[in-house]
């Protein structure tokens, strides 16, 4: 659930962005260094989703950092510019692990989380979660894109949708086939499954 807090802080990074935007287009070139600063964080940590390499995340970033340089004018403002830059930052991971694809683990070949006691310590629910999304990134890719952006980058299933340039119906599709998918391979994950059921509904 995103807060007031939250959605004036995006409301406000949008009016910077169309800022730096119309500044770099009008030929201040140095106006696009907002825009590395806003978003290359976020580049990285999604691009990150896609390859668990973050000398590789960061280098994919900055690849969707240039990409959007080269490409502003093609921002057509009908939709934020995060939501184009997200967009434009997918296609760039997806053609590069294409490329040079990740050494991928089938998901049926993925730890399962083990269930811990009820007072887990950190260091056990650390652990957990990272093997929860180990089992996430072994899922195919067109499941995995759709968690990633819905999961782990928060976005709402209209925002993911735009960003994947599909329908919303095929998002909610694939993400309920992602979490059927899990809990079949990973049964003992009845919380995250639920959580994961609560957060669609409300989107």
């Amino acid at each position: 659930m995103i807060t007031n807090a939250e959605n004036a802080s995006i409301e406000r990074g949008g009016e910077a962005d169309l800022a730096d935007v119309e500044r770099v287009l009008g030929g201040d070139v140095n106006a696009f260094e907002g825009i590395v600063r806003r978003w290359q964080g976020p580049l990285v940590n999604m691009a990150w989703r896609y390859c668990r390499d973050r000398g590789r995340a960061e280098e994919m970033a900055q690849e969707a950092l240039v990409r959007a340089w080269r490409g502003l004018a093609q921002w057509r403002r009908e939709g934020s510019f995060s939501t184009w830059l997200f967009a434009l930052a997918a296609n760039v991971f997806r053609s590069e692990l294409k490329r040079f694809p990740t050494m991928d683990v089938r998901i049926e070949d993925a730890p399962e989380p083990s269930r811990g006691a009820a007072q887990m310590t950190d260091l056990a629910m650390k652990q957990s979660s990272d093997l929860v999304r180990r089992a996430v990134l072994a899922l195919p890719m067109r499941y995995r894109e759709p968690v990633i952006l819905f999961y782990f980058h928060e976005m709402d299933v209209s925002a993911a949708a735009r960003t994947l340039g599909m329908p919303e119906g095929t998002v909610k599709a694939r993400l309920a086939r992602a979490r059927a998918l899990l809990k079949r391979r990973f049964p003992h994950l009845e919380d995250e499954q639920a959580a994961m059921v609560h957060a669609e509904r409300e989107a």
